[in-house]
C-alpha cells in the first residue's frame, strides 16, 4: 500500500492542470486519450481545444465528414486515429443511443479502442476499477519492481498488466490511473528521473540495484525503412494539382502533390527519375529542386524532395487520383504535416 499511497500523495502536490481532468465526461476523455496517443500532451492539448470546440458532443462529431476530421486532425500524425474516432462516434450514436459508453467492456468493442484507452475511460469516467498501463506506467512498474523480462515482448506485458491490476484493487482507479500515469511523465522519466528527490527511492528496485539507466528492459525495435519521395508543384492561375492518397500506404486518404517515389537504389537515380517525368509528363517537361526535408515517422524515414515543374502535360488516365483544385479547395483539403508546410512557404 506505501507504493499507492506515495504515488497519490506526489500526484496531489505535483499534477498538472488539464482541461480534461476536470470532467467525467466519456466523451471529452475519449476525445483526450485517442489525440494523446503518441502524442505529447503539449502537442496534444490544442488539437483536444479544437476538437472540442467546434464538436462539443458526439452527435456533432458523428455528423462531421471524414475530410473536415482530418483537416482539423492536421499534422497531429497517426491520422487512422481520427478514422477511427469518426467510425465510433456514428457506432455511438446508432448503436449506444448517442450516450457515450463509461464501462470498459463496452468500450473495447469500439474501433480504436484498446485496452490501455478502454481502462482508462472507465476508470476515469465511473472509476471502474480497470488498471492503465501505457509506456510511463510501464516504466514506473518496471523500475520500481524489477521487472526483468522487456516490457515489449509479450511476457513482460503480461506481467506488468497483472502486476498493475493488482495494485489498482481497493484504490480510488480515477486518481490512481491519472497519478501513476502522471508520474512516470514528470518524475520517473525515461532519462534523467529525479530519483535523487524521490520519496520511492528506497523501496525502488532500480534505484536500490543501481539499474536505473537498465530497467525497464526492451527488445529491439522494428528496422526503420527509408523511402524517398519526390514531388512536383504544378500551378494554372490559382489552381495547383494535387493528389488524393489511397489507402494501403502512410498518409491515406490525404492530400499530397503529385509524386513519384524512387528507390535510392539506382546507379543513376536521376536519370531515373528524369525517365519517370517524361512518362508522367511528357518528355518536354523539365524540373528544378525547390526545397529538401527528411520526415521521420514511426518506422520510416522520408527522403523528400520538392521541384517545380515546367512544359508539362497533365496525363489524368496515368494519373487518375490527381486533380486541379482552386485557392479555396485547398483551405479545406487535409494534408501531410511536409505538404502543407511547404505550400505554406511557396504557394501561399
Amino acid at each position: 500500500m506505501v507504493f499507492q499511497d506515495e504515488i497519490i500523495k506526489w500526484y496531489k502536490d505535483n499534477k498538472r492542470d488539464l482541461p480534461w481532468r476536470h470532467t467525467n465526461d466519456a466523451y471529452t476523455i475519449w476525445l483526450s486519450e485517442i489525440i494523446l496517443q503518441q502524442t505529447r500532451v503539449d502537442q496534444g492539448l490544442p488539437y483536444f481545444n479544437r476538437f472540442l470546440a467546434h464538436y462539443p458532443t458526439v452527435a456533432d462529431f458523428a455528423a462531421a465528414t471524414e475530410q473536415q476530421i482530418l483537416k482539423l486532425w492536421q499534422g497531429l500524425g497517426y491520422y487512422s486515429r481520427g478514422r477511427n474516432m469518426l467510425f465510433t462516434a456514428k457506432i455511438v450514436m446508432e448503436m449506444h443511443n448517442g450516450i457515450f459508453p463509461k464501462r470498459y467492456d463496452e468500450l473495447i468493442k469500439l474501433k480504436g479502442v484498446g485496452d490501455y484507452t478502454a481502462a482508462a475511460i472507465a476508470s476515469f469516467s465511473s472509476n471502474e476499477a480497470k488498471a492503465v498501463v501505457d509506456g510511463n506506467v510501464s516504466r514506473v512498474l518496471g523500475r520500481y519492481f524489477g521487472v526483468e523480462k522487456a516490457i515489449n515482448s509479450s511476457e513482460g506485458k503480461k506481467e506488468v498488466n497483472a502486476l498493475a491490476q493488482s495494485l489498482i484493487e481497493d484504490q480510488p482507479a480515477s486518481v490512481y490511473n491519472q497519478a501513476i500515469m502522471e508520474f512516470g511523465a514528470l518524475h520517473c522519466k525515461p532519462k534523467q528521473p529525479l530519483c535523487n528527490v524521490c520519496s520511492l527511492q528506497q523501496s525502488c528496485y532500480a534505484f536500490t540495484h543501481k539499474k536505473v539507466a537498465v530497467l525497464p528492459l526492451k527488445e529491439k525495435k522494428i528496422k526503420v525503412k527509408e523511402r524517398r519521395f519526390n514531388y512536383f508543384l504544378c500551378l494554372d492561375g490559382d489552381k495547383i494539382l494535387m493528389r488524393h492518397r489511397s489507402p494501403g500506404d502512410v498518409w491515406q486518404h490525404l492530400y499530397d502533390l503529385p509524386l513519384i517515389e524512387t528507390t535510392g537504389l539506382e546507379s543513376n537515380e536521376e536519370n531515373s527519375l528524369q525517365k519517370q517525368v517524361s512518362d508522367l509528363f511528357g518528355k518536354n517537361a523539365s524540373y528544378r529542386l525547390l526545397d529538401q526535408i527528411k520526415h521521420q515517422l514511426t518506422h520510416q524515414i522520408i527522403y523528400v524532395q520538392f521541384f517545380a515543374l515546367d512544359n508539362y502535360i497533365v496525363n489524368f488516365n496515368k494519373q487518375a487520383e490527381i486533380k486541379w483544385v482552386s485557392e479555396e479547395e485547398l483551405k479545406t483539403l487535409p494534408m501531410p504535416k511536409p505538404i502543407s508546410v511547404f505550400l505554406k512557404k511557396y504557394v501561399e
